[in-house]
């Protein structure tokens, strides 16, 4: 379909400089390109990134800006030169992380491992001439397709990249939202590099969304043995609802190796952090079995450390690794977690909560607070 169409006026969420609030205000989106689509936003998961960059802990490409990297909605336009001739107006799709699609990670389908993640996602748009589609109405350029996207706005011009079609009920969308990162980061992390088998012992760190899709995407491999922690009673019994074994609250033992060990004396074969606290990633190193592996999914602060026996790591041939979007592929590995999805093996819809778009401040006040483990937005009101 052509992609000569008007400007368009909006609503989004614009976070005016570092460490300014989420205010929902008209924009105007420009004209979508031949590489791009039109998406009407029906949900946005609320990620913690978008939040730490909204506090300026990581970096993005100028102020005021748009963010949003978790949505879901149906395609209005689609432009002319898109290469995927499937996509078609009214089609539902996620819309996910962007990367370069050249280099040998994403050649290889480990598109989260792209060496461009922070240029393609945080620090400019997808188009050619690094423009942005959005802009305030008195012409003030906003920084745009923030992972490609910049969901958090009724309506969205997004690179074809970051679009993935699905087939889902209308009624389950809110709970798809947050399969295009967080769901994909901890199922993938799991599902793809760890590869645990059934009678691995895996512990889980944060059972925030990104945690609790991980410990399913260990449940549906077969894990047997699955120790959640956290330092929420609430969190913990929700984990325990969905099939963890074992619980750990850090707040009710020495350390978390501690912790670990008065359930397996020998540690443990997998550790995945979601949390980014450096003091609980120290403590993951001595609570690994030999070959043990810990997982570093969250992001820590910019001047975290952990410090490493060199002797130990040898010896004990253990592994430290960081993983992004779970070195994922997003078209191959969403439609995966939706079929999980439907099945009734991923049930992340018991830990979703869907919030009108304009109540975002209590949204994100729910989580921080622990009464959200997941917060998603509905445009439907705006």
């Amino acid at each position: 379909m052509s992609s000569e169409k008007a400007p368009l006026t909006t609503k989004a969420y614009v976070v005016e400089k570092k460490g300014a609030p989420f205010i929902l205000r008209d924009i105007i989106l420009d004209q979508v390109q031949p590489a791009e689509v039109l998406v009407e936003i029906k949900y946005t998961g609320l990620c913690h990134t978008d939040v730490v960059v909204q506090q300026g802990g990581m970096p993005i490409g100028q102020y005021p800006a748009v963010l949003g990297h978790e949505g879901v909605g149906v395609i209005r336009q689609v432009g002319s030169a898109v290469v995927d001739k499937s996509l078609k107006e009214g089609d539902t799709v996620l819309l996910s992380f962007h990367t370069c699609g050249r280099c040998n990670a994403c050649l290889d389908g480990r598109c989260g491992s792209c060496p461009h993640m922070t240029e393609t996602n945080f620090l400019s748009s997808a188009r050619l001439d690094k423009t942005s589609p959005i802009a305030l109405p008195d012409s003030t350029p906003v920084h745009g397709q923030f992972f490609g996207q910049s969901s958090l706005s009724k309506m969205a011009i997004v690179t074809e990249k970051s679009v993935v079609k699905i087939s889902a009920q209308e009624s389950d969308l809110q709970f798809l939202a947050p399969f295009s990162c967080g769901y994909l980061t901890g199922a993938g992390t799991v599902l793809n590099v760890l590869c645990p088998t059934s009678d691995s012992k895996v512990a889980i760190i944060g059972m925030g969304g990104v945690g609790l899709a991980a410990m399913l995407a260990a449940k549906a491999m077969g894990v047997e043995h699955v120790v959640a922690v956290d330092m929420l009673d609430a969190k913990l019994a929700m984990a325990a609802s969905l099939g963890a074994t074992h619980t750990v609250n850090t707040k009710e033992v020495k350390t978390l190796a501690a912790g670990i060990r008065d359930i397996f004396p020998d540690g443990i074969d997998y550790i995945l952090d979601t949390t980014g606290v450096a003091s609980l990633l120290q403590d993951s190193l001595a609570a690994l079995a030999h070959e043990g592996t810990l997982a570093l999914v969250g992001v820590p602060a910019a001047a975290a450390n952990i410090q490493v026996n060199a002797l130990d790591l040898l010896l004990s041939c253990k592994r430290i690794i960081g993983i992004i979007e779970g070195r994922a592929d997003p078209k191959t590995l969403i439609p995966q977690l939706v079929q999980l999805f439907n099945e009734g093996k991923f049930p992340v819809n018991r830990f979703t909560k869907c919030y009108p778009a304009r109540r975002l401040t209590e949204a994100l006040e729910d989580l921080k607070s622990g009464l959200a483990v997941k917060a998603v937005l509905s445009w439907d009101d705006m």
